[in-house]
């Protein structure tokens, strides 16, 4: 009876182990130099503490990432002052079409019944397609929409170039103008 309850003392104190190795092998950490930018990670050329799994995986494989090593680290110097000019006059580039188009109004004909509702609704692209018809440098990802626009009326639409870099705009939705056919009273 005392040897029965021993093992499945060891058995238990084995799995309980077991259990904490495991958890504390999954949690480990490595570091990595991006060799290109990775959204919510980082830019080329810094080195990030990432999960063991998600490097090995997905970084390491892709060819986002390497392991950082001096050598490594000096490879790709030359190229991360590049990167890092080419991001200040993408972000300057950035900025002046915001400053342009800030206020600018976009007005949009689509369908609509007698009470301004609108038959479907205007999609992010229209309004994108819009503002470049009037020379403005807006890609169809820039416009952000709360919510669909689905009625008749001036609306605020958000422009977000970057992160902390937005811009607004009037959007005006005016029911299309539909000919009734002339009747010959004939």
């Amino acid at each position: 009876m005392e040897s029965a309850r021993c093992m499945a003392d060891d058995f238990l104190n084995f799995t309980f182990c077991t259990l904490i190795f495991d958890f504390t092998e999954r949690s480990r950490r490595m570091k990595v130099l991006l060799c290109e930018d990775v959204k919510k990670l980082g830019l080329l050329g810094d080195i990030v503490e990432t999960s063991e799994g998600y490097a090995r995986n997905y970084l390491l494989p892709q060819g986002l990432a390497k392991i950082a090593t001096p050598q490594n680290v000096k490879a790709i110097a030359k190229e991360k002052e590049k990167r890092s000019e080419q991001r200040v006059r993408e972000r300057s580039r950035l900025e002046e079409i915001a400053k342009a188009v800030q206020g600018a109004e976009a007005v949009i004909a689509a369908k609509a019944n007698e009470q301004g509702i609108l038959f479907g609704s205007v999609p992010s692209k229209q309004i994108a397609a819009n503002l470049r018809s009037q020379n403005f440098e807006v890609a169809d990802e820039v416009v952000q929409l709360p919510e669909h626009i689905k009625q008749v009326g001036t609306h605020q639409v958000t422009l977000k170039f970057a992160d902390d870099l937005t811009a607004t705009v009037n959007v005006v939705i005016v029911p299309e103008q539909t000919t009734a056919p002339e009747t010959d009273g004939t």
